[in-house]
């Protein structure tokens, strides 16, 4: 096991969830009440952020910060499973202590729930698009430009934001930290597993969908416990 790798895991993903909510709060608290404002600014920051930790973390660990990123990595052997489980565990333990030290920060309760639903075909169907335009974007660009894969992902997620119907959480372990916030980034408990079975079957179709559209890479190295 590499546990640089899953405390690195731990660590990006306490900084991005703490990100988006903390940037959702400042952005709910200055916008006036022009909520394209407010998420104008919380994309803005989200974005800046993933560019940040995925140059930072990506040799490390691979800076996945998302269980449906590692499960298609996992499914695609570029990690064993038992260090997938890890990276899952530290990516949902990290998260909700970023979500955590957004409430601190911002001096809110730090133990709440959102009440804010999210639900429907129409947000179901969008993060499933989300998370399928998410898991192509890292699988392409890992296989045709290696070096863009942080400014490829940073600009996905911008995107997303704006274009899907969800605003593009595409990550089960964001969605559950976002229930623990009763904020402008939060989902309602009750919306969390539509939200993920979307995501985790779009992550599935981009894997599936890649082996058609990119070359194959070299098999010539051994399956390791992690990047």
């Amino acid at each position: 096991m590499n546990h640089r790798a899953v405390l690195a895991e731990a660590l990006g993903s306490l900084l991005l969830f703490a990100t988006v909510i903390g940037s959702g709060i400042m952005a709910e608290r200055i916008a006036g009440g022009n909520i394209a404002i407010a998420l104008l600014g919380n994309t803005l920051a989200t974005g800046a952020i993933l560019f940040v930790l995925i140059t930072m973390l990506g040799p490390v660990s691979g800076a996945h910060m998302n269980p449906a990123v590692t499960f298609v990595m996992c499914m695609r052997g570029h990690i064993r499973i038992h260090a997938a489980l890890a990276y899952a565990a530290a990516q949902l333990a990290g998260g909700i202590m970023g979500v955590w030290l957004a409430h601190l920060m911002f001096d809110v309760p730090l133990l709440q729930l959102s009440a804010k639903l999210r639900g429907g075909g129409g947000q179901w169907a969008g993060e499933a698009i989300a998370t399928f335009g998410l898991v192509l974007t890292i699988i392409g660009t890992v296989r045709m430009r290696p070096e863009s894969v942080p400014i490829s992902v940073a600009l996905y997620i911008v995107a997303a934001y704006w274009f899907t119907s969800s605003t593009s959480f595409a990550n089960p372990a964001i969605t559950l930290a976002r229930s623990l916030s009763d904020s402008f980034a939060g989902i309602a408990p009750s919306c969390v597993p539509a939200f993920v079975a979307a995501q985790m079957g779009g992550a599935i179709t981009a894997h599936i969908v890649s082996g058609l559209v990119f070359p194959a890479a070299p098999q010539n190295a051994a399956l390791a416990d992690g990047p």
